[in-house]
């Protein structure tokens, strides 16, 4: 372990359960936490690319303490592959769901150069009265990336991809308003006695993203500054080849979280939110046909080019399905369309979506 430089942390990303199995991974890297509140578009730039030029610290071995509901403590050991990441798939004894969905607290520890060390990590845990999730992409379909429409457009927002903090970025048109009712409720408090540090909406929420995970803190961060639902999030490793580049490879990493996630959590349906910029229509299409009943709708935004005929075929295989399909330039989807999953505007949810529409208006 070299003495020079900063010492290896450990970074966790957001984890997920259900009554018999979590999982969680974090990443070692020899960097400081994340900062994002910047002025100049240098000290932007820095921030920003200090993510994407990680320095990653492999070999490095992890233990991860989970403490169950009967007040009983595990500890579970893995060791860094040569990116930094310890990733944990954990058997539970029966853990059970929470009444109501929460985020639990877990702890990472490692020893450095400066000797033992730790961070906490969140799981999420579905409450057992729910029985609707959301399933999300995140670029283009809650934060807008102007990198669609070539590389010319691409150029013209050079500022925004690589000098733009998280609460100076744009939000698309409605999505607030309507993460805000597919939550369900206003997001609970954090409660210290309950080591819940995060607030949790009624309804689980769950992102699946072709971006990279070094955007992991980045992509919290947006979300936090715009009231929108936290959930754990799935990335990927990036390369420049044509199975990151291409747009292929983004739906099909879509298509196996989301089916991680319905193996997961068999006894819910979920709502499928996307854009039709990277493959999000076709790989829920397939969902549609592929588990049936398990899906309650989908709502893709148009932010790409005139649909392929491909993208043509997918939307008639949605149809064939049965389910409800949202497509629109924006996400102001009429209360009749919610109505059909069982969504209301009223109570709660009505209360979500003017704290959300509050807090963007406040940014």
């Amino acid at each position: 372990m070299t003495r020079f430089g900063h010492p290896p942390s450990v970074f966790p990303f957001f984890g997920f359960r259900n009554a018999d199995r979590l999982t969680i991974t974090a990443r070692a890297l020899r960097a400081p936490p994340p900062s994002w509140e910047h002025r100049s578009d240098i000290a932007k730039f820095r921030a920003l690319w200090s993510q994407f030029a990680s320095r990653e610290h492999g070999g490095l071995p992890v233990t991860l303490v989970l403490g169950a509901p009967d007040g009983t403590q595990t500890r579970h050991d893995a060791v860094g592959d040569d990116e930094g990441y310890a990733r944990f798939d954990v058997e539970l004894n029966d853990w059970g769901r929470p009444a109501h969905t929460a985020w639990e607290t877990v702890r990472f520890e490692w020893i450095n150069r400066d000797g033992p060390q730790s961070a906490d990590g969140y799981v999420l845990a579905p409450g057992h009265d729910v029985t609707l999730g959301v399933i999300s992409d995140i670029d283009d379909t809650i934060i807008e990336t102007g990198i669609t429409g070539g590389p010319r457009k691409v150029m013209r927002n050079w500022r925004r991809l690589l000098a733009t903090m998280p609460g100076d970025r744009s939000e698309v048109p409605h999505a607030g308003a309507l993460y805000g009712r597919l939550a369900g409720a206003v997001p609970t408090r954090p409660d210290a006695d309950a080591g819940q540090r995060l607030p949790a909406p009624y309804r689980p929420f769950f992102y699946v993203s072709s971006s990279p995970w070094n955007l992991f803190s980045y992509l919290v961060s947006f979300m936090e500054s715009r009231g929108l639902p936290l959930g754990p999030i799935q990335l990927r490793d990036w390369a420049f080849d044509r199975a990151t580049l291409g747009s292929a490879g983004h739906g099909v990493h879509k298509r196996l979280a989301a089916e991680g996630l319905l193996a997961t959590y068999p006894e819910m349906r979920f709502a499928l939110i996307g854009d039709d910029t990277q493959g999000d229509l076709v790989a829920y299409s397939h969902l549609a046909a592929d588990f049936p009943g398990r899906i309650a709708a989908i709502f893709i935004r148009k932010a790409g080019d005139p649909h392929t005929p491909e993208e043509i075929a997918a939307v008639a295989r949605i149809e064939a399905s049965g389910i409800p399909l949202w497509l629109g330039d924006g996400f102001d989807v009429g209360e009749e369309f919610l109505a059909q999953i069982g969504v209301s505007s009223h109570g709660d949810t009505a209360q979500i979506v003017d704290t959300i529409e509050e807090v963007a208006a406040n940014t």
